[in-house]
């Protein structure tokens, strides 16, 4: 290894933070790290690096034909047409070396001035690619942030985008990353333009690429065990990785990829957020582009989690994280920072990083987001859009709750087999802020929330009969068998209670609560009245809080009753709805005692027909008193079982407080120097502050600087 010389010839906004190089220890870590990877099956075959290889190769062939043919019908010359031509290029993971079998190959067409996106590309070029016999799943998105078609091609999944640069004839060696090929273009080009700009960047500004790479591929894996891997749900997507990793490697650039994994645990669990991450100051230029600057543009201000692009014009490619989002990702740094800490004590192995996060046992209540659509076809493109979209409602009820109410959407689908309609699930978890005193009887009312979002999504301008969404409130034991790997929740083990208890306070609101077994009362009672008890603190990290919301729906219009499926007969077992049109539910978690749901209510029930199909709803959240209180949850969407089904306890859910001891110590360091004022970038921040962020120095402790 080589390792680099001084600290004036490093890229990056500020000084590394070590020169050192990997220890004996920190060698054999990184074997056992390497051999987890390749074990994990993260790497593709030749055979499979040799189909890619020909599928843009083919690609590539017909956007030049496609470009040739719109030339001679705009009336150019033989010879213009002799020399029309488009060009390739890649970016995301694979340019960046870090895909894995089956990932899909970000494509980006430039061509030249007269051809159009609009018309020529998701019309013409469209067309031309249904035609072909190789060509599946065709999906053009002619209205997102960055344009793209997406299909597949021989099985390889392509996201294609286009640029039309300001030239007649496009060169094979066209140099994208000269800021040349932003003139005169619009705002769509630019965006598609910078995801191959911003790439070779990257690996122009990270002093060793192997070694990035690694430790990329590495945490990209992490972070979809840990469900946090998703630029659209409000998540971090693979540039934002890339970015936030190039950013360590240039803070230990003598770093090998076992020690970059325990720093960037490390350095982003002290990040103070939102000072932005950057791998180079931010550039400004004649052209006139809008660049990321909270100094200037009020709306950058409102960024939780800047990550910058380090290609002209910077923009900040995290706008999608939201105030939940951003908590969820904080506790997951938190986790991989402590098990890192324990592999290097030898009190722990790398498998137990990569554990997956256990989402359907960390909350209590779920809005459960159901699709379907007529056929796979019109399902793939509803779902997108619709997931699109979930953002948003993210957005929408924290907004509506003054932050109290806190979602957290988890980026993976879902689909119940037992129907025989074409169907796709999207689940968020719901929790109280946590320390927020909830008044006795105290409700977030969110039904205009949920129908304020199923309006947006129901403006899809590709709208087709029998594309329905039904939004609905879940407990943990009402969640559907099909959530679950082995398509059954597993028995908890019996809980440990600790020898010693205390009274439940304040404080015990991020532990999970112990409990004293509790007596059912007879279900056609009108209330279910709880009696005080005590309760003690545990340290398992597996309950989110101590209060839980209690969610409310009611439905407002049947779904599409072309799906025929046996799901009526699940929901009504779940249901447990006795004769007296009754149910009821002691929820003896948190020694919490819910109400029952009033036979007369039944009218504004959840409507579940024949076909099994679930119908659009609107909530209400309140939350209970800690202890004793009863509660009248009136009509329920999903009415809940006075039996319950057991939850299951097996894989990762370690979760690490926000308040944590290196926290706490790093706030006295990390102070508000003009940058951050109550969270939010200061509007007089100085070019040197956000340029340089000399605040990191003051971070990491001092035994990371080089001496």
């Amino acid at each position: 290894m080589v390792l680099s010389e001084g600290l004036n010839n490093h890229p990056g906004v500020t000084k590394p933070l070590s020169l050192a190089g990997p220890s004996e220890a920190d060698l054999i870590r990184n074997k056992e790290l390497e051999k987890f990877l390749e074990d994990a099956g993260l790497h593709e075959t030749k055979e499979e690096a040799f189909k890619r290889q020909q599928v843009l190769a083919r690609i590539r062939e017909i956007v030049v034909v496609w470009v040739k043919q719109l030339t001679r019908l705009r009336g150019y010359t033989d010879q213009m047409v002799e020399d029309a031509n488009a060009v390739i290029f890649t970016f995301g993971s694979y340019r960046l070396g870090v895909h894995g079998p089956g990932a899909d190959i970000d494509t980006l067409c430039v061509g030249p001035s007269y051809v159009n996106r609009e018309e020529d590309f998701f019309f013409i070029l469209h067309n031309s690619l249904e035609e072909i016999e190789e060509v599946t799943e065709l999906q053009p998105v002619p209205d997102a942030h960055v344009p793209v078609m997406k299909f597949k091609f021989d099985g390889i999944s392509i996201d294609l985008l286009y640029a039309s640069v300001s030239r007649l004839v496009v060169p094979d060696d066209l140099d994208i990353s000269d800021v040349s090929v932003l003139y005169d273009v619009d705002e769509p080009t630019v965006r598609s333009l910078n995801g191959c700009r911003v790439a070779d960047q990257i690996l122009k500004l990270v002093p060793n690429v192997e070694h990035f790479r690694t430790t990329l591929r590495c945490l990209k894996y992490w972070a979809k065990k840990r469900g946090v891997y998703s630029n659209v749900t409000g998540f971090l997507g693979g540039v934002n990785w890339a970015l936030l990793v190039a950013r360590v490697s240039q803070l230990y650039p003598n770093a090998i990829p076992s020690m970059l994994v325990s720093r960037f645990f490390r350095v982003y669990t002290q990040w103070r957020w939102p000072n932005p991450v950057m791998l180079c100051a931010i550039e400004e230029d004649e052209l006139g582009f809008s660049i990321w600057d909270p100094r200037r543009n009020p709306r950058d201000r409102t960024h939780h989690m800047p990550i910058i692009t380090p290609a002209y014009p910077c923009m900040n490619s995290s706008y999608n994280v939201s105030t939940s989002t951003l908590r969820v990702m904080t506790e997951q740094f938190q986790f991989g920072n402590k098990i890192c800490e324990e592999i290097e004590l030898k009190k722990s192995q790398w498998s137990a990083l990569f554990e997956p996060y256990l989402f359907f046992e960390s909350y209590k209540n779920y809005l459960e987001v159901d699709i379907v659509a007529a056929d796979v076809d019109d399902l793939r493109a509803w779902k997108g859009w619709v997931e699109s979209r979930l953002r948003q409602l993210t957005l929408m009820i924290e907004r509506d709750t003054y932050g109290k109410l806190q979602c957290h959407p988890y980026p993976h689908e879902y689909a119940d087999s037992l129907k025989q309609c074409s169907h796709s699930a999207f689940f968020m978890g719901l929790q109280r802020k946590e320390g927020e005193v909830i008044q006795e009887g105290q409700q977030f009312d969110i039904r205009g929330t949920v129908d304020e979002f199923r309006h947006s999504v129901n403006m899809y301008v590709f709208w087709k009969p029998g594309m329905e969404i039904s939004v609905s409130h879940v407990r943990r034991r009402q969640l559907p068998s099909y959530v679950f790997p082995e398509g059954y929740k597993r028995s908890r083990p019996p809980r440990q209670h600790n020898e010693q208890s205390s009274p439940v306070n304040e404080g015990c609101r991020s532990g999970s609560v112990g409990r004293q077994p509790r007596k059912r009362k007879d279900s056609d009672a009108a209330n279910v009245q709880g009696s005080p008890e005590k309760r003690q603190c545990s340290a398992s990290p597996q309950k989110r809080d101590s209060l839980s919301p209690e969610i409310i729906s009611h439905v407002d219009r049947d779904a599409s009753k072309e799906c025929k499926s046996v799901e009526t007969g699940r929901t009504t077992e779940r249901a447990g709805v006795n004769g007296t049109g009754c149910a009821q539910k002691v929820e003896g978690d948190n020694g919490v005692v819910l109400g029952h749901v009033e036979s007369e209510q039944d009218g504004m029930s959840r409507r579940v027909g024949d076909d099994g199909c679930g119908s659009n709803s609107s909530v209400v959240t309140s939350f209970t008193n800690e202890v004793g209180s009863v509660v009248n949850i009136g009509p329920a969407s999903r009415s809940e079982s006075s039996e319950g089904i057991p939850d299951s306890a097996t894989g990762s859910n370690s979760r690490v407080s926000s308040h944590g001891d290196s926290c706490e110590a790093d706030s006295d360091l990390l102070t508000s120097d003009g940058c951050i004022t109550d969270g939010k970038v200061s509007e007089s921040g100085s070019n040197d502050e956000l340029e340089q962020g000399g605040f990191l120095e003051r971070a990491i402790v001092a035994d990371e600087i080089a001496a």
